[in-house]
């Protein structure tokens, strides 16, 4: 696995205040077209708990600012949970699930590892499993998702 900073992207920097006043983070935006119309898929995360409702205010709350990004276009935008067995597709994803329980495959053990998620930096991150912080550098991580809390 490979840890890429945040990018400026100017979709994310228009939509993040939105998250933000909904007390949310934007985890990924995915544009793409399809059969015409621009498709936007969008997963929102939070601390605790994450719903329908949260999907939907974001999703009422983003649209206006999409419909300027993306002017005169057929948009189709579908907002989402990062889901209980998410696949963590970049190192700098992990920032957002602090304190969740994460599952990483080993390419040094060639097995599974998991643990409660306790820190992740530019280099790695750090699994606490029976009382013990495991440090788990991103060059060993081929995989990893989110498990079950």
């Amino acid at each position: 696995m490979r840890y890429t900073p945040p990018q400026p992207d100017p979709l994310a920097a228009a939509l993040e205040p939105v998250a933000q006043g909904l007390k949310l983070a934007l985890v990924e935006i995915t544009v793409s077209r399809h059969r015409g119309s621009t498709q936007v898929r969008i997963v929102v995360y939070k601390d605790g708990d994450i719903g329908l409702d949260d999907c939907s205010a974001f999703h009422r709350a983003a649209l206006p600012r999409l419909e300027l990004a993306f002017p005169g276009r057929d948009l189709y935008v579908e907002v989402s949970s990062p889901g209980i067995d998410r696949l963590i597709k970049d190192g700098a994803e992990f920032r957002h699930y602090l304190g969740r329980r994460v599952r990483c495959y080993r390419i040094d053990t060639s097995d599974w590892f998991s643990g409660l998620l306790r820190s992740s930096d530019e280099n790695g991150i750090v699994l606490e499993k029976d009382a013990e912080r495991h440090p788990l550098p991103y060059s060993i991580i081929a995989k990893a998702r989110l498990e079950d809390r």
